[in-house]
């Protein structure tokens, strides 16, 4: 299906986030939507999955304007719009989730659940899958529920499919599986708008690329004709500063020194030591146990084995307020179920770790509160309108600004980062990296936890890689480089230093 956006405009309220924005996407082009948080990406997409109207300007699809009221109507049109926090029912098989919500029944009403399991395994049979259709939700990987999702907007006769961030949570195997997927429905005539930050993925798979700016179309073309680095010109609108990573940082100060640590089935016999001024990377593939070796460092969770030493004495948190006390600060993963607390204001979520200390007679001290706050968001050019507002208002990279505000102001000796660039758009990244060179500049013992291994190479002196729990190896210098990681991650290799 070949989709036109003839001059769309689009405000909420007194702020326009679309201007005059036409694009025309061919019939089975997968085309990459780029652009930084709130570029205007989400209204676009929104406007074509029924979610919000048209204002100004037309779609059309093969050539005939359509007026799209609802997501159902979308979904009548051929639209199926795939986000980025999948909704799978896991008490449910494959193929009942396949065909929720449009059942096959008898006359008498009754399921006719032979039936729908034949679709279901001739559906995911032309996607290339081998598992059953019986086979129940829960049981599947993360990369395994996305081909579910598009088998249910097949069933439903999509011809447009818009994926959002579809790979944020996938290993690169997954990866690998999903991409060949959308080669073949691509194939077949199906158009596929792909939205995602991570470049290398955009340059791999897709034909097309489109980049919004500020709510304006600033440029569109063939992806034969990009290298990553234009596309990322062109996103933040200047070029990008050449970045290295610092290297003279590293103090001979142990700051923290694990030995034999264990938890089972997740990690076991894990060695390491941190020093002063250092950035450490932990890295792997999706489930390789890196973020329960570090909560069981900030006293989230409870070790088995093992030995913690901090600044050369024993140490062992059994709740995080033990490990906050010893001056170690954590920024978990997925920061909108961990990190953000969507019901408080900007300036409540970049305190919450040290309101006790704003505290006089049981009472909140707003202006002491207001002047830490302010200080670190002024360092880190955060970008809000109000400090009242909640937290939601903000874009990925400025909410995760506030999150490390929030644990900075702890004045921390060591700083766990678990996925600090999850969800953050290639301009923040850069500054968010700059933040965090920073910070072990200023002599913090720096962990990176990440499954994004030019994330490592970028940002980290050393690199720790695990392979299903245990050391894999440790790479540094020259050696830490991407093939290196996937190679130790993989267990193709069991030792490079």
């Amino acid at each position: 299906m070949r989709i036109d956006f003839d001059k769309i405009s689009h405000s909420f309220g007194k702020n326009r986030v679309l201007h005059q924005i036409s694009l025309e996407i061919p019939s089975g082009s997968i085309l990459g939507l780029l652009g930084e948080n709130g570029a205007g990406k989400s209204t676009l997409m929104n406007l074509l999955g029924g979610l919000l109207r048209v204002q100004e300007g037309r779609i059309l699809l093969d050539g005939a304007p359509v007026v799209l009221r609802s997501p159902a109507n979308s979904i009548a049109h051929g639209i199926a719009f795939i986000h980025q926090e999948l909704n799978p029912i896991n008490d449910l098989c494959v193929y009942e989730n396949i065909f929720l919500g449009n059942e096959l029944h008898n006359r008498l009403g009754i399921l006719r659940r032979d039936a729908m399991r034949k679709e279901a395994e001739t559906l995911l049979a032309s996607l290339g899958m081998t598992f059953s259709a019986d086979t129940m939700m829960r049981e599947l990987d993360a990369g395994h529920k996305q081909i579910v999702e598009i088998a249910r907007a097949l069933h439903n006769n999509a011809r447009v499919l818009i994926m959002d961030e579809p790979t944020t949570s996938l290993t690169e195997q997954e990866v690998s599986c999903l991409f060949q997927v959308v080669r073949t429905l691509s194939e077949k005539g199906v158009t596929i708008i792909f939205i995602s930050h991570k470049l290398n993925e955009v340059k791999e798979l897709c034909h097309d690329y489109a980049v919004l700016r500020n709510g304006t179309l600033v440029e569109q073309g063939k992806m034969a004709d990009k290298e990553v680095a234009d596309l990322s010109e062109a996103i933040v609108g200047h070029e990008l500063s050449h970045w290295q990573k610092a290297k003279d940082t590293v103090q001979s100060q142990e700051i923290l020194r694990a030995e034999g640590l264990g938890r089972l089935p997740d990690f076991q016999d894990i060695h390491f030591t941190v020093h002063k001024g250092e950035i450490l990377g932990f890295t792997g593939l999706l489930g390789d146990g890196r973020s329960e070796i570090f909560r069981c460092v900030f006293g989230d969770i409870p070790r088995h084995d093992g030995k913690l030493f901090l600044n050369g004495r024993p140490f062992h948190a059994r709740k995080t307020a033990d490990a906050i006390r010893n001056g170690i600060a954590y920024v978990p993963s997925n920061r909108k179920e961990n990190a953000i607390v969507p019901d408080l204001s900007i300036l409540t979520n970049g305190t919450l770790a040290t309101l006790r200390k704003h505290r006089r007679f049981g009472l909140l001290q707003r202006k002491s509160q207001l002047e830490e706050f302010l200080q670190k968001a002024g360092e880190f050019h955060t970008k809000y309108a109000d400090v009242e507002d909640l937290i939601t208002s903000l874009s990925g990279g400025n909410q995760q600004k506030v999150v490390l505000t929030r644990w900075l102001n702890t004045h921390p000796q060591l700083l766990i980062l678990d996925n600090p660039t999850q969800g953050v758009d290639i301009g923040a990244r850069q500054e968010i990296y700059d933040i965090i060179q920073d910070i072990a500049a200023a002599g913090v013992a720096v962990v990176v936890l990440s499954g994004d291994g030019q994330e490592i190479t970028r940002l980290c002196q050393r690199a720790v890689v695990l392979y299903h729990g245990r050391l894999a190896g440790e790479l540094s210098g020259d050696n830490l480089n991407e093939q290196n990681i996937m190679a130790l991650a993989t267990g193709a290799i069991k030792t490079t230093s």
